[in-house]
């Protein structure tokens, strides 16, 4: 018997879902097992909806001792390929969650999934259809109004082993016949309605090649994948609560047991953003964006790029919770379940995004200093590190102002400001080209406020970033945003319209501290008073490319507000 939840010492209160499978092992049902699975098309990446539903099914396993199995479902091999699966593995491996000996296909199944076919037909609960899949539909019905029975429906069980087994020979071109379950044409449930269990399809697949021409429904081939992999609990999200008494006949008529268990949770939607995979596939197909791991992208290879952690994405997925109702979350609440992870793990350093040069006028040619920094005060064990100080500096440009309102703390002439980690010094003046584009500023320092301390005890209100024009290396900088500008882009069906055209920004020159020359992708660090970064795989050597993973603060709180 797996552990119960009383037995992993846990706090927090379970949710729905955990309480169902910590009764099932108390009453020791399955024998107190628990085996669970993560059954993902091989279509598409896996988006954080997707991240929700394995974070469930390997948390629960791993909580309790039991089992998950990773399958893909690769029933339809028109649109799946094998790049999907090694990015569906790669991603839930970074997410931290491993299998095991536990990889299986519903491919792997394809011959016993015959035969139990085979053996509904002989019972007289599944027949040949000559339907076109347009004529099936129009037969099934609506919502409303009962469905009609196919004139094909009461063949003879031997016509229907025979014309099943050409099926499978090939004789029979694409979409001319259909095997359907012979269930209940008036039933309430549309689903139930003599739903198709297979499809002729001559398209060569991606593991068994050519050997198949039939491919069963996705209805049909899941129920039976769980009962063969031995599933407790099947957890799904709620489209597929409509489809459990179908889950349920098929396991039922074929008298399989032990018998998964589905039970059905709330999908994770979030605003600013689209989950259909069928829209994101079109967003990448129209290079609307760069590809499914664009850092403005809702995919697990997205945010990983963006600088998204594990720890900050399931922390999420935790707060977002499970019930039995839709609901849409502020993706707010994900920018800071990312900001609170990232301020106590990453470390603080000085880059410029929008530079404009600084000359100390009263400070030593040729000197330079090296100052110590505080890597992050959330953390002491990160240490410090030396930033070099010389006579020229960068800052950023909307950092002064040569006329500036009383509550403008920052650089403006004839005032004081202390750089972060340095001296206090104030502003003389500046110089501009033909345009009227500043410069060149100009300062003076009090060299014996090092520290940024003043040895008078005065006060200096505005504290700026910076880092020596000398020793500065030169960076990209990518200011990413939210994708799209409405709350709601699939309110319309119109969503390529929302697109936000203010989701990118570039920005080619930027400055940043030498301390960061030795970065590699996907480190992540804070700029001081700008917001969080983490270094892209674009990165050169000499030349670090930096995602904005989020600002400091939720700027579009601000922006609506």
């Amino acid at each position: 018997m797996e552990k119960t939840y009383a037995e992993t010492k846990t706090e927090e209160p379970l949710d729905f879902i955990r309480n169902k499978v910590n009764e099932d092992i108390t009453n020791n049902k399955n024998d107190g097992k628990v085996v669970t699975r993560f059954p993902p098309e091989p279509n598409g990446y896996l988006h954080i909806g997707h991240a929700k539903a394995f974070c469930l099914n390997f948390g629960i396993a791993k909580e309790l001792n039991g089992k998950c199995h990773l399958r893909f479902d690769d029933t339809n091999p028109v649109k799946e390929d094998d790049k999907y699966i090694q990015a569906i593995k790669r991603d839930i491996h970074w997410m931290g969650y491993d299998w095991g000996d536990n990889l299986f296909y519903a491919s792997d199944y394809y011959e016993k999934l015959y035969e139990f076919a085979v053996e509904l037909i002989k019972m007289g609960k599944a027949f040949v259809c000559d339907l076109s899949m347009e004529e099936i539909k129009e037969y099934r019905g609506t919502l409303t109004t009962p469905g009609k029975e196919s004139p094909y429906r009461n063949r003879s069980i031997e016509e229907n082993l025979d014309l099943f087994k050409r099926m499978r020979n090939g004789e029979f071109t694409d979409g001319a016949k259909t095997l359907r379950a012979k269930i209940d044409m008036n039933s309430t449930n549309i689903h139930m309605r003599d739903p198709a269990m297979y499809r002729i399809k001559h398209v060569s697949h991606h593991r068994t090649g050519d050997k198949w021409c039939i491919y069963p429904m996705y209805d049909f081939a899941h129920c039976l994948s769980d009962a063969i992999e031995g599933i407790t609990h099947s957890l799904c999200s709620l489209e597929f609560e409509i489809h459990r008494p179908l889950y349920d006949w098929f396991l039922e008529k074929l008298n399989l047991h032990p018998r998964p268990q589905q039970i059905e949770f709330n999908r994770l939607n979030l605003t600013y953003t689209v989950m259909s995979k069928r829209k994101l596939i079109k967003l990448v197909e129209e290079n609307k964006v760069f590809g499914w791991d664009d850092p403005r992208m809702p995919t697990v290879s997205g945010m990983r790029r963006r600088g998204y952690t594990p720890r900050a994405i399931k922390n999420f997925v935790k707060k977002a919770g499970l019930t039995k109702r839709e609901q849409v979350i502020d993706v707010s609440l994900l920018e800071y379940c990312v900001r609170e992870d990232l301020n106590k793990t990453s470390p603080r350093v000085m880059g410029v995004l929008n530079p404009v040069k600084v000359i100390i006028d009263n400070y030593p040619e040729g000197r330079v200093e090296e100052m110590t920094a505080v890597n992050n005060p959330e953390d002491e064990t990160m240490g410090t590190r030396k930033v070099p100080f010389s006579k020229e500096l960068y800052i950023e440009k909307e950092d002064f102002r040569e006329e500036a309102p009383r509550k403008f703390f920052r650089m403006v002439p004839g005032r004081e400001v202390r750089l972060r980690y340095a001296y206090i010094v104030k502003c003389t003046r500046c110089t501009k080209d033909e345009n009227g584009e500043i410069t060149e500023i100009h300062c003076t320092v009090d060299p014996e406020s090092r520290g940024g301390t003043a040895p008078d005890g005065r006060k200096v209100k505005g504290t700026l970033h910076w880092v020596s024009a000398q020793h500065a290396l030169k960076a990209e900088v990518r200011l990413y945003d939210r994708l799209f500008k409405r709350e709601n882009p699939e309110s319309d069906g119109h969503f390529i319209d929302d697109l936000n055209s203010d989701s990118l920004k570039v920005l080619p020159e930027c400055f940043v501290e030498p301390y960061l020359k030795n970065v590699k992708p996907e480190d992540r660090i804070q700029f001081e008073r700008i917001g969080y970064f983490c270094v892209d795989e674009d990165s050169k050597k000499d030349k670090p490319v930096f995602n904005r993973t989020v600002p400091l603060r939720d700027s579009w709180a601000k922006k609506n507000k």
